[in-house]
């Protein structure tokens, strides 16, 4: 089932995510509908509370880039219970960010290329790995939204005060996007 993309406003995005259990209700399903809304969305990463849970849930496709970037044809995973615990900040990049819970607004972002992580599978098998480049930085993105942050925190104070009324429009339900929304009610 394609499920509404909670947008900028809602206060689920603001709100740091739980660890789940493997009795967690009804996961298996909702892993499949965050891939059907994922692809309905044409993203690629989707996290639990840009669907209005507030568990540490993550998907991650990147096969769509695949053309480009090679090394990650038929790249797909789920992320269960994902913290970031180690930033190898001895080099960054800046690349252009946008968000599903965000549409329309684009904004370079400053991240580290290299980041440790530990994180659970759909079978709940535990992985501690150290992950770089692309993946990296979008890991660090979707890992984000499970600490109540988004990409706009980590701009500069001048850009942020730039997009300040394309973001009030959000709040308001001023935007247009090709996929099913959930906007803050008014």
């Amino acid at each position: 089932m394609i499920l509404p993309i909670y947008i900028y406003g809602q206060p689920v995005l603001r709100k740091v995510s739980e660890d789940i259990t493997a009795d967690y209700p009804d996961l298996k399903q909702l892993i499949s509908d965050m891939w059907e809304t994922l692809a309905e969305s044409e993203g690629i990463g989707l996290a639990a509370p840009q669907i209005g849970r507030d568990i540490r849930l993550v998907v991650i496709d990147l096969d769509p880039l695949a053309e480009d970037m090679p090394e990650y044809k038929g790249f797909r995973q789920v992320y269960i219970n994902a913290h970031i615990v180690e930033y190898d900040e001895t080099n960054t990049s800046t690349s252009e960010e946008g968000c599903l819970s965000l549409p329309a607004i684009h904004e370079k972002v400053t991240r580290p290329t290299r980041i440790r992580v530990q994180w659970m599978d759909e079978d709940f098998v535990a992985h501690d790995e150290w992950v770089e480049g692309y993946l990296a930085r979008v890991m660090q993105h979707e890992f984000d939204h499970l600490d109540a942050k988004m990409f706009i925190d980590r701009i500069s104070p001048l850009r942020r005060q730039l997009i300040k009324s394309k973001l009030k429009a959000l709040t308001q339900g001023r935007y247009r996007c090709g996929y099913r929304t959930k906007p803050v009610k008014r």
